[in-house]
């Protein structure tokens, strides 16, 4: 797997879009808090006309709608492209013909196919990291982590828990476990050979997930990889959480700690409380499955 260059660094004044590729609108207090953080950091930051009012089932707008977020006037391209939300949509635009946007972009969970087609079109910048309607929330740490990337500070490890010891440095990638499954034997799959994968995903019973891990494995993908770190795994909400949270856990540890390269479990990326530690995908990390640590490598 190649590694890609990232964008320049922001400066104060640079512009921010807000696109919107995935599940409609819902939380404007919390979009507009996420804003607001960025333009503390000194940012111009723009959100597309008609967004917030754009409906199409459960989608903020047509296909035709969400891919003019991407469209922008010659001359007043954005350094970083923010996207709102997640939920379900991203896909599609790729199968209408979205070319991978210049600069950074930044996002999670729906968008991670974004993130990918970007990474496997040989186009450095995409970033996994809070939305915006989530960063507001997200706990002091990780939203000086995210300003550090964009603004090109050094970064501090993250600290998981090391499971199967050894450490390997490799390019890096991020992705939701579901939508990663859905872009296998696509063209927009990045090449994984040789890869530091962290995995996150949400709302999974244990049995969905071992299907989908087991589908990489039947594709040989899991196998190929150079180490595997492994985010937050959030199960459903209800009286049986406790026990679906022990099921998830048995299943991951399972289905990804018999490849003979290093695992770290517990790392603070994903849904939920506890942060999203943003992570810029195919640059060198390294991964220490004894400290259970993940840092970017120079």
């Amino acid at each position: 797997m190649a590694i890609l260059s990232l964008p320049a660094p922001l400066r104060r004044g640079d512009r921010v879009r807000i696109p919107c590729p995935a599940s409609a609108l819902t939380e404007q207090d919390r979009l507009q808090d996420g804003m607001a953080l960025l333009r503390q950091w000194g940012l111009q930051v723009t959100v597309p006309a008609g967004q917030w009012q754009r409906r199409w089932g459960d989608l903020a707008g047509s296909d035709r709608e969400r891919l003019a977020d991407f469209q922008v006037a010659e001359g007043e391209e954005p350094r970083l492209w923010a996207c709102a939300r997640g939920g379900w949509g991203s896909a599609r635009l790729l199968e209408q013909g979205l070319t991978a946007p210049q600069g950074w972009l930044l996002g999670f969970s729906d968008v991670t196919s974004l993130l990918w087609a970007k990474t496997a079109a040989g186009s450095g910048g995409a970033v996994h990291g809070p939305l915006i309607t989530s960063l507001a929330s997200e706990p002091a740490w990780s939203q000086e982590r995210l300003r550090q990337l964009l603004f090109g500070e050094a970064l501090p490890p993250l600290r998981g828990q090391g499971l199967r010891g050894g450490h390997v440095t490799g390019p890096l990638m991020a992705a939701n476990l579901t939508v990663a499954t859905h872009l296998l034997g696509s063209t927009h799959l990045p090449p994984l050979a040789g890869a530091v994968l962290v995995l996150e995903d949400v709302g999974e019973a244990p049995y969905r997930l071992d299907r989908l891990l087991t589908h990489w494995r039947l594709l040989g993908l899991l196998q190929r990889l150079g180490g595997i770190g492994l985010g937050r795994f959030s199960p459903c909400d209800g009286p049986d959480a406790a026990a679906e949270q022990r099921g998830i856990r048995q299943v991951l540890e399972e289905r990804c700690g018999d490849l003979g390269i290093p695992l770290v479990t517990d790392l603070p990326i994903g849904h939920g409380a506890g942060g999203n530690g943003a992570l810029p995908l195919s640059v060198p990390a390294r991964l220490d499955g004894d400290s259970g640590l993940l840092c970017l490598a120079s």
